[in-house]
């Protein structure tokens, strides 16, 4: 067994590992672009969603301290089995592996355009990948240490960027005072319609549940780490929209595919470029480490559950998960050589992934409120904290605002086309997973005891694959 090693500044670390990456610094600059400060409202609007969703995290996590499969095995003692695979499958594997592509893709086009001109950017990404997968494979000690050294390099740069453009100390001229641009979107209703937006770039606080049997506090450090993590990040954020209005106009931000790099250059010249292209670089190590790191976990956690194949919790001799990170890292090198993290449309797709993670966000909360009602005196929740289940009704209207504005016009309908395919696969193979192979209810929940007390050793050891979260 592993000694615990990893305190709350890693708790933390993991959580703001996956949520900044460069798909979060384009919507920073798009959202920038569009509304002006006004994004700094609906960027703090998702904040307080979040730390009200941490509070149902805190719950469960109390409830289920031995759930390893974070979201997956929560609904699955709250709302059963097809509802726990639908959370788990889009929320984490689906939306991670398009945007661990992308991030990829885009770290080896910064990496060749800096440092290794003439070398392939496929050759960069996936040679990254692959160093990620071996860090990964050797153990969570390692993970620990490669991922603090990345967050705080990158949370550093960002907080740096930050001071020295909201306070214009950079070498390039700040905007003259009135030349600025008029923000296209305003008014109460049109900083809530960008909350959707906003929400990508927090989005994941959650995935410190995977690593909690390797804290030395989980019960503190894991709602802590979800608050310190969006407040951190809300505070950097917001540093960097505020510069980038003293220095790009709100028509370039809203306008250009790479805001963040035109934002960087301006305000430190051409050394400005390098630095945001190192962040670029940072951001995606830091979330494809996190990717890797957690969602295998969460796989392996399913399939202790029963609710996928049993191969998939087989572990290494330093714990990680080998079957769940090989296959991440299948789908997302095929993803690489397809070509399809280069698509113009990527972003439509991730916001599609995105409208799947708020459905299991809403699932989570609705799980919390099940739980109370099942079981009014569990040992383990705080009373303090439910609040007559004000957070988690709080949260259910605000996700569901989010996903009713997605995005506006035609790109809103192909984001739905694609949620609704993709919700209807995912459904197919739950209900086929559960009803066929399994031969169970699709919608039997199972005992908080039965999640807590499960043993997959044992059961391997016998040759079962948890029947006992799965019978009839």
């Amino acid at each position: 067994m592993n000694s615990k090693k990893m305190g709350l500044g890693s708790a933390v670390s993991v959580c703001v590992g996956l949520i900044v990456a460069t798909s979060c610094l384009l919507s920073l600059g798009l959202g920038t672009g569009l509304a002006g400060k006004g994004f700094i409202v609906a960027m703090l609007i998702v904040v307080v969603l979040n730390i009200l969703l941490a509070l149902s995290f805190r719950e469960l996590h109390s409830l289920m301290p031995e759930a390893e499969g974070g979201l997956g095995q929560y609904t699955l003692a709250g709302l059963g089995p097809v509802p726990s695979i639908i959370s788990n499958l889009s929320a984490y594997v689906i939306t991670n592996m398009l945007a661990g592509s992308v991030e990829l893709a885009m770290c080896g086009l910064v990496i060749q355009e800096t440092f290794l001109k003439g070398v392939p950017v496929l050759v960069i990404s996936l040679s990254l990948l692959a160093f990620l997968t071996v860090v990964n494979y050797l153990g969570v000690d390692i993970f620990a240490k490669i991922q603090n050294i990345t967050v705080i390099a990158l949370i550093g740069s960002l907080i740096l960027l930050g001071i020295i453009s909201t306070f214009k100390l950079g070498v390039g001229a700040p905007l003259a005072p009135g030349t600025q641009t008029p923000p296209v979107v305003t008014g109460v209703s049109g900083i809530l319609s960008l909350t959707a937006l906003a929400f990508w770039m927090f989005i994941g606080i959650e995935f410190v549940i995977p690593v909690s049997k390797d804290l030395k506090n989980p019960k503190r450090d894991v709602p802590l780490a979800m608050i310190l993590g969006v407040c951190l990040l809300f505070i950097v954020q917001s540093l960097l929209s505020t510069g980038m209005r003293n220095y790009v106009s709100l028509e370039e931000l809203r306008s250009s595919s790479m805001p963040h790099i035109i934002f960087a250059e301006r305000v430190m010249g051409k050394a400005g470029s390098y630095w945001m292209g190192l962040i670029t670089i940072l951001a995606g190590i830091s979330t494809i480490n996190t990717v890797l790191g957690s969602v295998t976990r969460i796989l392996s956690g399913m399939a202790d559950a029963g609710l996928m194949p049993a191969y998939l919790s087989k572990k290494n001799k330093s714990g990680t998960p080998t079957p769940g990170l090989f296959l991440m890292t299948g789908v997302i090198s095929f993803i690489l050589v397809s070509g399809i993290a280069n698509y113009s449309g990527l972003t439509n797709f991730l916001l599609a992934a995105s409208c799947f993670w708020l459905t299991s966000y809403i699932l989570v909360n609705l799980t919390v409120l099940v739980l109370r009602r099942r079981y009014p005196n569990a040992p383990g929740r705080d009373k303090r904290f439910t609040l007559w289940g004000i957070p988690q009704i709080i949260c259910i209207i605000g996700d569901v605002y989010m996903i009713w504005h997605i995005a506006e016009g035609d790109a809103r309908i192909f984001i739905y086309k694609i949620y609704f395919v993709l919700l209807i696969i995912t459904l197919l193979f739950a209900f086929f997973w559960v009803k066929v192979i399994k031969k169970a209810d699709a919608f039997r929940p199972v005992s908080l005891d039965e999640i807590n007390d499960v043993k997959l050793e044992s059961q391997e050891e016998e040759g079962q694959t948890c029947p006992s979260l799965m019978v009839n």
